[in-house]
């Protein structure tokens, strides 16, 4: 598992790379979250090479994983995904399939991380409401939690908002910009996440990366 293309290219076709063990026969996971229509291209190659690929985006962070309760989405060849379960099931907790293109992994990944990005705005929104009153923040977390407000942003809200802007914020906003250009290439329209995508950082009470600002 590695965080983009760029890697993952190198991990496989680079000098001493995955393909360097003549792997003919045997299958590569790619776990990270790259572009549905990359994935499908990354796919279509290192089979050229006589190897399987299926992919299995992940969800759940560094605590899913370190706890073994990772939501795993996978897609692929369905025999190749079902003789990988046991893997999957040795990390993650919920395992899902999306057929058998490798890019339907990722495609799910981006909708779960375009939700993900509406409910971190929606919740830093409600705290800063809940500031200009005064309310403890704490006490409404907890409320959050118990009623209709209810997310998983909601119940880890402690460890959401120590979210970095060089690290979980910087890699949830390409998955935020990603599904948005998905959106255009299939005029399917997405204002809540164009929205989400532009006021991520400022909700979340962070500066954006310095890198590439004028």
């Amino acid at each position: 598992m590695v965080r983009d293309y760029a890697q993952s290219v190198d991990v496989i076709f680079g000098e001493g790379g995955l393909l360097s063990a003549q792997l003919q026969g045997k299958t590569i996971i790619v776990m990270s979250t790259l572009d549905p229509d990359t994935m499908n291209e990354l796919g279509a190659r290192v089979e050229e090479q006589g190897v399987k690929l299926i992919a299995a985006a992940v969800s759940g962070g560094a605590s899913g994983a370190q706890a073994g309760t990772l939501s795993i989405m996978s897609s692929g060849a369905p025999g190749v995904v079902e003789a990988c379960r046991p893997y999957f099931d040795a990390v993650g907790s919920n395992v899902f399939y999306y057929g058998p293109d490798p890019g339907n992994s990722q495609a799910a990944k981006l909708i779960n991380n375009l939700i993900l990005g509406i409910n971190m705005n929606a919740v830093a929104e409600g705290l800063k409401l809940g500031a200009a009153y005064g309310l403890p923040e704490t006490e409404l977390v907890k409320l959050f939690a118990v009623s209709t407000a209810d997310s998983w942003v909601a119940r880890n809200w402690d460890v959401v908002s120590a979210w970095t802007a060089e690290t979980a914020l910087s890699v949830l906003l390409k998955d935020l910009v990603a599904a948005y250009n998905k959106g255009l290439k299939l005029n399917v329209t997405l204002p809540f996440n164009a929205l989400s995508s532009s006021l991520l950082f400022d909700s979340m009470g962070k500066e954006p990366p310095a890198v590439g600002r004028a």
